[in-house]
């Protein structure tokens, strides 16, 4: 695949609005496909039976599949956001259980007790024939503490020997492993997480994990994770997605990311824009835009840029027709797959630290 990419998030065996087809035509090679919630619906095993998730979702270009490790976190915390602000809720009895073993949690569809260590994520990445499975890990809280996230990381690093024994002995032919750094927002775990992952014998090597409370404090720490993992190994980075986020996690030399912004922006009703001062989001929800008759972007080719105005937009979003969010979805998808072809073309001619200060600034990445 060509790299840097970004990956968009197909976690329920579709991108959601979209057609596979459509996926591909946009430009992007590869998505990434969510072990959690296909271990939890459909079913890994009926996915195997249909003929693996390519065949499933019409996709037969690359697939990565993530371990489930963050969708456990997701389940007692929240999102990374809402765990920073401790907006917690009811989410703690969803979890069981977390220790040498694996987690035992609530099924979100129907309370059930359900499973899953090491062995069971890469037995259902196995079933799903993804061309990269990671590694099961622990995603640990922001507010864990020091001692918490040691010994967490610890454990993630004797769940990563797990999966790799599992892996060698069982994987299917040329699905690759990637190992996830953990450490939580300190300096020496981070640097001991990343030299352990990346000297285990995986594949590829991706950062997870509690990155921080600001912009800053994150590349201080994806910068840590990087720095002692070797320059042919493939990097990825989990979670992020934001445009000034992706240039600097291009500039520490990261070969992929993925996240769900562009997809879930969209089904709120905002699209991406080359505007830093809005941070790069429209929110076509509002009422200033119900009689604009301007595009999203001019200079952009998708059909909701070709086709139709902020203010027909604004009427479907503010209507929740699904033709907003599969309009503004193609839309969001053709900015980040725009930037991220301007990003490698810019590698190439030697210009990419020009063209990272062009986007900053507004330009447009189309």
């Amino acid at each position: 695949m060509r790299t840097p990419a970004f990956v968009p998030l197909a976690s329920t065996a579709t991108v959601k609005s979209l057609d596979a087809s459509e996926v591909e035509a946009l430009g992007y090679d590869m998505v990434l496909g969510n072990t959690f919630h296909l271990f939890i619906q459909p079913g890994a095993e009926l996915i195997e039976r249909m003929g693996g998730l390519h065949e499933f979702m019409g996709w037969r270009r690359p697939i990565i599949t993530d371990s489930g490790g963050f969708q456990v976190f997701s389940m007692g915390h929240g999102s990374v956001a809402d765990e920073i602000k401790r907006r917690r809720g009811d989410r703690e009895s969803r979890i069981l259980s977390i220790d040498e073993e694996g987690v035992r949690f609530r099924s979100y569809v129907d309370g059930a007790e359900r499973f899953m260590g090491p062995e069971t994520s890469m037995e259902v990445q196995a079933a799903l024939g993804s061309d990269v499975a990671l590694a099961f890990d622990e995603c640990t809280p922001f507010h864990s503490g020091r001692d918490y996230t040691a010994r967490s990381t610890e454990r993630t690093h004797r769940w990563l020997d797990r999966c790799l024994s599992w892996s060698r002995a069982n994987a299917p032919e040329g699905q690759l492993l990637f190992g996830i750094v953990q450490g939580g927002v300190y300096e020496d775990l981070r640097r001991a997480s990343a030299e352990r992952v990346a000297t285990s014998g995986v594949d590829g090597v991706a950062v997870g994990g509690s990155l921080g409370r600001e912009k800053d404090e994150m590349r201080e720490v994806v910068a840590w994770s990087l720095e002692p993992v070797p320059d042919a190994a493939p990097r990825h980075l989990l979670g992020i997605g934001d445009v000034d986020d992706l240039l600097a996690g291009v500039a520490m030399g990261v070969d992929t990311f993925d996240c769900a912004t562009p997809t879930r922006l969209a089904r709120h009703g905002t699209a991406l824009v080359a505007e830093p001062e809005r941070r790069w989001r429209l929110d076509l929800h509002k009422s200033a835009w119900a009689e604009s008759r301007e595009p999203i972007a001019a200079d952009c080719p998708c059909p909701a840029c070709r086709e139709h105005t902020r203010g027909y937009l604004h009427y479907l979003s503010r209507a929740g027709e699904l033709t907003a969010a599969r309009l503004i979805t193609l839309h969001n998808l053709t900015f980040m797959a725009a930037l991220m072809r301007g990003t490698r073309e810019s590698i190439v001619a030697g210009r990419f630290d020009e063209y990272s200060r062009e986007v900053l600034a507004g330009g447009s990445p189309y």
